[in-house]
């Protein structure tokens, strides 16, 4: 794992919490709200701010390292990021928001809206990631 690999996780890293935030706490907001004490409310949610921190590292150097273990030469990078971000949402982000409707009492319509902008953003993630290439040659070392 080189400098690029590092720079690539803690720039994945950033992007997932602040789609991580635009998703959750700016767009979906009004529903989770509407749903009372089923969530914590703002100020006990701050005292737990550092497992969210932790999730998007996670998320950020958990996706950096799949997509450079698949990274193929040979393709468009943005194809390869849309199929890997494709991937990633049927692997993680569909299935976990649907677990959440299974055993929580969720409206169907926020879980759709969940369903939706969590695919986007996971989508998103795998275009950055594709753009970045964490083991792509920098042109100083291209012959």
């Amino acid at each position: 794992m080189d400098k690029r690999f590092w720079v690539c996780g803690l720039v994945m890293s950033v992007a997932a919490l602040l789609l991580g935030f635009i998703v959750h706490g700016l767009l979906l907001a009004p529903g989770y709200a509407a749903l009372g004490a089923m969530y914590r409310s703002d100020d006990d949610s701050r005292h737990y701010a550092h497992w969210m921190v932790l999730a998007h590292v996670l998320v950020g150097f958990a996706m950096t390292w799949i997509y450079a273990q698949g990274f193929s030469d040979g393709r468009s990078s943005a194809m390869q990021g849309l199929r890997f971000g494709v991937a990633m949402a049927l692997f993680s982000t569909i299935p976990g928001y649907l677990v959440y409707y299974a055993v929580q009492p969720l409206p169907a319509a926020l879980v759709a809206k969940q369903l939706v902008l969590g695919t986007i953003a996971t989508v998103l993630l795998g275009l950055l990631v594709a753009w970045l290439q964490p083991r792509r040659k920098v042109l100083a070392e291209l012959p």
